[in-house]
């Protein structure tokens, strides 16, 4: 076993689903970039656009079914994920990211990346869209349009698909400024949704394309362990902090991928 290459991977994958718990993302959207750079960098790998696309499709797989699993003993009223939404979205996402999996077989690593960066530029910019979703400590059913929320599952399935992603930093914007879904029961049914997602990604990439087997191993290990730890902590700060973070986070990853690609 490379020693070097089993650190690197572990900690990459405890970071990406520790985030993943705080912030109901799959964690693609930090590791993608960390993927890309950090093992090179080190000197541990050296991983294609499409290698690292699958390395982050399987670790966005255990670290949403890990997030889930921390997730799932909160109500609606305090978080807790939200059944109609998942149910609605999950399998929209399922079929887009299926075929968005089998889409990047095809596809150059730096059309790949290109991806990316257009997905993370426009989560920012939906993020920073003020948004009137419902009051947090509000009691009251949450509604929401079952045919855009499943449309635009769909398109957000399709394109993270292809980059290795959950999509769940779209679908977190989407679910606050278009369905106007409080912020926590967003962040918690995010993940549940991701875990959908996740699961066709996989399915696509493992028919289209070879999977780094080792790599994806350990950093898978990390993953298990961070996202659980992330959803404590995401419990007792405010949700306007929760929100500027994640903001911060996309927009240097976006940065980062914009400069290599230029």
């Amino acid at each position: 076993m490379d020693i070097l290459l089993f650190a690197v991977m572990f900690v990459l994958g405890l970071v990406g689903s520790f985030f993943s718990g705080l912030f109901g993302i799959g964690g693609a959207i930090i590791n993608y970039p960390l993927l890309l750079f950090v093992p090179a960098a080190l000197g541990a790998a050296h991983f294609s656009g499409q290698e690292v696309s699958s390395i982050s499709m399987f670790q966005v797989l255990f670290a949403s079914l890990s997030g889930v699993l921390a997730f799932r003993r909160r109500t609606t009223q305090t978080g807790g994920i939200h059944q109609g939404l998942v149910w609605y979205m999950g399998g929209s996402t399922l079929v887009g990211s299926l075929l968005g999996g089998l889409v990047s077989g095809y596809l150059a690593g730096e059309v790949i990346n290109l991806v990316y960066g257009i997905l993370a530029t426009v989560a920012v910019v939906l993020m920073l869209i003020p948004n009137r979703a419902a009051p947090e400590t509000g009691g009251e059913a949450i509604s929401f349009n079952r045919m855009v929320a499943m449309a635009a599952a769909f398109v957000i399935g399709l394109v993270s698909g292809v980059v290795g992603a959950g999509g769940a930093f779209m679908l977190i914007p989407v679910m606050l400024t278009i369905l106007k879904i409080r912020p926590r029961t967003a962040i918690a049914s995010s993940l549940a949704i991701v875990l959908f997602s996740a699961i066709g990604g996989v399915v696509g990439k493992v028919a289209t394309m070879p999977i780094p087997l080792e790599p994806v191993l350990y950093t898978v290990l990390g993953s298990l362990a961070g996202a659980p730890l992330g959803a404590r902590i995401g419990a007792r700060i405010s949700v306007k902090y929760l929100r500027y973070g994640l903001v911060a986070i996309i927009a240097f990853t976006a940065v980062k991928i914009w400069w290599s690609l230029l």
